[in-house]
């Protein structure tokens, strides 16, 4: 495009092509795909407007101008910052199919029919239309919104915005409430003592279980559920990642802290394992993993007060292979082995925390000839959850008093949404974070008809509460349970989120997010 000379002898043009590059982005905000920066776009459109004389100067800027842009449309994107994937060595560590799995999740085929429809719309247009003038009045009008000089412009029905500035205080003071609220909960454990504890306790740490992956598959209504004694209708996990989902249940004694304090030192009366040992528990450790991706059986040794595991898994058959490689065994297998060793042992009580990745994102099963294949997530759900039923009636078989507490880590977000892709967890959403937490008691309730539920908002400090509420009541009073009573007033947690790079805040039924680069908050709308 021609344009007016400047004094300087080079004259200042439209932006050219790169009208492309920018109305592509706004198309994309306003569907709600991108979370596009206003000032950044606005001053990249300066530097590409800027006129300069002869054709050197010019190339030198789109030498320049080229990396910046592809590195401004990544961080306009809902993809987790370079920083987050810098400091996850493992993701090197991922199988080839894996990540072919992972790339082809990446192409919406309706969107870039949409981007190619624009693309040709502009090719046909741009010699008429002055695009140049729609691109930074986009821009403009972008840029004087995020400083609130003017209303949001509308948006597609799936909406990303930015909350007004008195909610967003609102947010902010709610948060910050939340987490003074939150550092004073401590959980009454009874004094220790030398008394042998009353009964086993199993804790069930299942990796990418939530309720909205039950939905997706048809399994919410499988019979495991029917069996339970308590279940948890909106318990948040508080996160989208297995380490921090390990070490926030294995501090359950204390109230919820921030994703950064997980990886400090705690107070004894947070480690739950701490706090059941003096209680005369002895604690183990059981996964159907090796531990090593992430350093996930560090993390959990060193952070939640856990020994080595005390199942051996030579001998056990490979049920999978893991998205990094690893063979993983089935779960039936290895928690019948670890009951066995209890049955032997006698004596003391134990309590058990097991970890299991059989619904990972990437499992794959091994073939006859040796070959893997994908693994549908239902088969590999139905078979937990069979192997969960079948421990159930060795325990009933057994006779012993046993609190089996399921509570998984996270989702696996089968679904994913306009901001993340299925199987990201990145944002720790609420259809990532609301998991199926329940309770099953063994030789302590008579013939309870049915699951009683807990529906507030609940988290980790429920479970840590509802331990020590059986505890006492099975020291102090003996016989069967009064689940009514158990369940009575356990600790309501408000829906609070966050991994290293998000926070998550729910308030009157809507969804904020906050990213970790950006301090301000956003609407976050999944569908």
């Amino acid at each position: 495009m021609s344009g007016v000379k400047a004094e300087s002898g080079s004259a200042w043009r439209g932006l050219g092509h790169w009208n492309l590059y920018f109305l592509s982005k706004l198309l994309l905000l306003w569907l709600g795909y991108l979370n596009l920066q206003p000032l950044p776009n606005l001053a990249l459109a300066a530097l590409l407007l800027l006129p300069l004389p002869g054709q050197w100067p010019q190339r030198l800027r789109l030498l320049l101008v080229l990396p910046l842009a592809l590195a401004l449309l990544y961080q306009d994107s809902w993809l987790p910052p370079f920083s987050r994937l810098l400091a996850q060595p493992g993701v090197t560590d991922f199988t080839w199919d894996y990540l072919m799995e992972l790339a082809g999740r990446f192409v919406n085929w309706q969107l870039c029919g949409l981007l190619l429809a624009t693309v040709v719309a502009y090719v046909y247009l741009h010699t008429w239309v002055r695009f140049t003038t729609f691109t930074l009045a986009g821009l403009a009008w972008l840029t004087l919104q995020s400083i609130g000089m003017v209303a949001p412009l509308p948006m597609a029905s799936s909406e990303t915005v930015t909350p007004a500035g008195s909610l967003a205080q609102t947010l902010d003071e709610k948060l910050q409430y939340f987490y003074r609220t939150q550092q004073a909960l401590k959980t009454d454990f009874p004094a220790s003592t030398n008394a042998q504890a009353p009964f086993d306790l199993l804790l069930l740490n299942i990796c990418s279980l939530g309720w909205d992956d039950l939905d997706a598959v048809g399994l919410r209504s499988h019979t495991l559920f029917e069996r339970l004694d308590v279940i948890f209708d909106r318990f948040n996990a508080a996160t989208s990642y297995s380490g921090p989902a390990a070490i926030r249940l294995l501090r359950a004694g204390c109230g919820q802290g921030s994703h950064a304090s997980l990886f400090e030192s705690a107070p004894q009366q947070c480690m739950l394992m701490d706090n059941l040992r003096n209680l005369g528990f002895g604690t183990d450790l059981a996964l159907n993993h090796n531990g090593q991706f992430d350093d996930f059986l560090g993390e959990v040794q060193r952070q939640g007060g856990l020994a080595q595991p005390v199942v051996e898994q030579q001998g056990l058959s490979r049920y999978l292979i893991g998205f990094d490689g690893a063979p993983i065994r089935r779960d039936g297998e290895v928690l019948g082995r670890w009951w066995q060793q209890r049955l032997q042992r006698d004596g003391q009580a134990r309590a058990l925390y097991y970890n299991s990745i059989s619904l990972h994102d990437g499992n794959r099963r091994i073939m006859a000839d040796g070959d893997t294949q994908p693994a549908s997530y239902r088969e590999r759900a139905r078979q937990l959850f069979n192997d969960i039923e079948h421990l159930f009636d060795q325990l009933e078989q057994s006779g012993r008093p046993v609190m089996v507490v399921l509570v998984p880590e996270h989702g696996a977000n089968l679904r994913g949404d306009r901001m993340q892709i299925p199987g990201m967890r990145e944002l720790p959403v609420p259809a990532i974070t609301h998991v199926p937490v329940g309770v099953r008691l063994f030789g302590m309730v008579s013939n309870a008809a049915g699951p009683l539920h807990v529906t507030k908002d609940s988290s980790y400090s429920a479970l840590s509460e509802l331990v020590a509420r059986l505890y006492r009541q099975q020291v102090t009073e003996g016989g069967k349970v009064d689940l009514s009573r158990l369940i009575e007033g356990l600790p309501a947690t408000s829906w609070v989120a966050e991994n290293a790079g998000s926070l998550v805040v729910k308030e009157q039924d809507a969804t904020y997010i906050r990213l970790k680069e950006n301090s301000d908050w956003l609407t976050y709308t999944t569908r």
